[in-house]
């Protein structure tokens, strides 16, 4: 299991304003947590069944390659959000990236290189406010700064719980308004089926998950058309995010100015 140091200055858990502290497991019984919760989420209230892999834990193939950023009630000292994070070096080592099983990235072979994965992204229902995921993105976003990192990606999901409407509405809004450049979009290896869906049910528009909102206002493009991911009831978004590309309001909020400092160095090697 890797343990890392922490995103934050010093290694440590960085408490924050709101009664939460944020940092990276440093152990396997606090990836174990972050495993538990991902379970609550993912099997007990959403009903994955893909997810039912271990008595009471979300757990995959890539948690052992990844960095996992977890978030604590300052209170009560559960974990009550988490984010895995894999890095370059790390998917090198697995051999692929997660995307790899949903996506033909290779368009982006050329950045893979300065590509840090975003995947489980998972926040207890009674702590689901604004504070928690800022948070989250603000450790990911200085980890990414200090690791010299030059691009976030990762898959976004919309539920198919209501037989796809949304997902159809959704996925004509955002690859209508934040499409990536030619050179940066991907192809679902099981397409979501958008154009027969679109045939046999009605929306009345766009409800775009606050995941997928949340990426698009920091400035993420996305990548193309969406994947079909069976096991999770889903479609599934590509989302890329380069770090010159973050929003002047959240690169403030993130790092104290307009613009991340430029790359200028390779992260360390996977431990």
């Amino acid at each position: 299991m890797n343990v890392n140091r922490d995103a934050t200055v010093g290694g440590s858990m960085s408490a924050g304003r709101s009664g939460y502290v944020v940092g990276f497991a440093h152990t396997p019984k606090e990836v174990e947590e972050a495993q538990r919760l991902r379970y609550q989420v993912f099997v007990e209230e959403l009903g994955v069944n893909a997810a039912q892999n271990h008595p009471e834990m979300d757990v995959d193939e890539f948690d052992a390659y990844c960095r996992h950023l977890i978030v604590r009630d300052a209170d009560s000292g559960l974990v009550v959000a988490c984010y895995r994070l894999l890095t370059p070096d790390c998917a090198r080592r697995r051999g692929k990236l997660y995307s790899d099983g949903e996506f033909d990235l290779g368009r982006l072979a050329s950045i893979r290189a300065s590509s840090v994965e975003m995947g489980r992204a998972c926040i207890h229902p009674a702590h689901r406010g604004g504070a928690v995921l800022l948070m989250l993105w603000s450790a990911i976003a200085r980890f990414m700064r200090s690791e010299r990192y030059e691009h976030l990606i990762g898959c976004a999901s919309v539920s198919l719980a209501d037989g796809g409407a949304n997902a159809v509405a959704v996925s004509k809004h955002v690859l209508a308004r934040y499409l990536a450049p030619r050179e940066f979009r991907v192809t679902p290896r099981n397409p979501f089926p958008v154009d027969a869906v679109d045939r046999a049910v009605s929306n009345e528009g766009a409800s775009v998950p606050p995941l997928l909102k949340g990426y698009i206002r920091i400035g993420a493009w996305v990548c193309g058309d969406p994947a079909w991911d069976p096991d999770f009831n889903s479609a599934d978004f590509f989302v890329l995010l380069p770090m010159y590309r973050l929003s002047a309001q959240y690169a403030r909020h993130f790092f104290g100015s307009e613009k991340p400092v430029a790359p200028t160095a390779r992260a360390a090697a996977c431990a």
